[in-house]
């Protein structure tokens, strides 16, 4: 392989020889990978953010494995493939390119999901380095920034004014790093909702605070967690985030933004947002401004007792532990758009900007 193959090529290349060099051995041959769970992370609060403890998954080549290994291995080829010439597949390609693997084809999206995340795992890399990308919707923007990027047919420098869209929004693409960013904006306020960031940029939010609003859809996709620290580190702007008052919007989406998950322990370094703050919507928020409520679901109940007694996050932070046990003692959860009983202006004009002159009373 030429010394100035990318690095991907060579770990795909390293494993491929590994596996060879013990088939020629009369060996089984094998294949590390780390253990991707909570159980095998810790909360390292220096660095703000999951890491893996070591714990390892070796899979051997087994009459029970040989299926597994042989979509690992072809996988790796398929990257191969794609790093090679320049191309990109989306998950969904990749699962429909492996139906010519014959016995070796997934029976379903599920399965070549999880074989694809073992790949990038056991190299230590993330899966748009090897040429994969999701379908999910990476985010929408608006406010106080210019996003610099290349034409595709040009490969002219295009600068885009998040400002611009009139009642849209800059869609944030699959893959960011080359991305550049012009700003004078003083924080991004990250939403869970895009109805909520909606209202704010009909409400006109980021004019009146000079702020830059990413709506998050949901649990947010790797992209938009990737150009939020990217764009944050860059302008070394504060991050703030919105999401509902409930165990979802607490750990599946505003914990996965600040610190990562334990299922991509390996690559939570580049994907989280350590610096970023929950602003709201908070158990005390209920009370505060007499919000309407839903009961918690028992889903709920399970979610919350599993953080307080798992995850490593939670179990750090008394802030986060006191708040949890608040809304559980409560038995209620609460939607960001309940704000709209004292108006539709209400969230705007007056909890957001009550709240950013209190940041010090942020959770963390």
């Amino acid at each position: 392989m030429a010394k100035s193959s990318p690095p991907i090529l060579k770990k795909i290349d390293s494993e491929a020889k590994d596996v060879h060099a013990k088939i020629n051995k009369k060996s089984k041959p094998e294949m590390k990978l780390p253990i991707r769970s909570l159980s095998n992370v810790k909360y390292r609060p220096k660095e703000g953010y999951f890491q893996l403890l070591g714990k390892n998954k070796i899979r051997t080549l087994t009459v029970n494995t040989v299926k597994t290994f042989a979509q690992t291995l072809k996988m790796l080829a398929m990257s191969k493939d794609l790093v090679e010439t320049g191309r990109h597949s989306t998950k969904r390609e990749a699962y429909y390119q492996a139906y010519n693997w014959g016995a070796a084809a997934f029976a379903g999206q599920e399965e070549s999901d999880t074989v694809m995340d073992d790949a990038e795992a056991m190299l230590g890399v993330n899966r748009e380095q090897m040429h994969f990308r999701a379908d999910e919707h990476g985010g929408e923007v608006a406010g106080e920034l210019t996003v610099v990027d290349r034409d595709r047919r040009t490969k002219k420098l295009i600068e885009i004014d998040c400002t611009a869209f009139g009642s849209g929004a800059y869609s944030i693409p699959t893959v960011v790093e080359e991305l550049k960013f012009k700003t004078s904006a003083k924080f991004i306020l990250a939403v869970e909702t895009k109805g909520m960031f909606e209202r704010l940029v009909e409400e006109d939010f980021y004019d009146k605070y000079h702020c830059i609003l990413v709506s998050m859809g949901g649990v947010p996709s790797r992209a938009c967690r990737r150009f939020i620290r990217r764009l944050a580190d860059d302008k070394k702007l504060p991050v703030y985030v919105f999401t509902d008052g409930d165990p979802y919007g607490y750990f599946n989406i505003y914990r996965t933004l600040k610190v990562g998950s334990g299922n991509a322990a390996h690559l939570n370094e580049y994907f989280c947002v350590p610096h970023a703050r929950f602003l709201g919507v908070t158990p005390d928020d209920i009370k505060a401004y007499d919000l309407p409520t839903h009961p918690l679901k028992e889903v709920d109940k399970k979610r919350a007792n599993d953080a307080l007694k798992n995850d490593p996050f939670i179990k750090h932070y008394k802030a986060w532990q006191k708040a949890i046990h608040k809304m559980l003692h409560m038995g209620v959860r609460v939607e960001q758009q309940a704000l709209a009983k004292h108006g539709l202006e209400f969230v705007a004009r007056e909890y957001l900007p009550k709240k950013l002159k209190e940041i010090s009373k942020f959770l963390p």
